[in-house]
């Protein structure tokens, strides 16, 4: 999961695939602002088939968070 994930946001975000892992700030590490995080978001809905309320992703904080937002929602 962690991986197939990694490979979106290394899609998305010009950063070195080998430097993201579950502590990985969306903001601090990846520089994500809020249009970026909506984005990121919608490419994460479409690779894994899932929704993210606008509530939800504005309390993902980490690579990690997503993860774990995956994990508990997808089929």
């Amino acid at each position: 999961m962690l991986e197939r994930l990694i490979a979106v946001v290394g899609e998305y975000v010009p950063v070195d695939r080998q430097k993201i892992d579950y502590n990985t700030s969306l903001r601090m590490d990846l520089g994500l602002n809020s249009l970026d995080l909506v984005n990121l978001a919608v490419s994460v809905e479409n690779e894994f088939g899932i929704e993210i309320s606008d509530r939800k992703l504005a309390m993902m904080k980490t690579v990690g968070d997503l993860v774990r937002h995956i994990e508990t929602t997808a089929e």
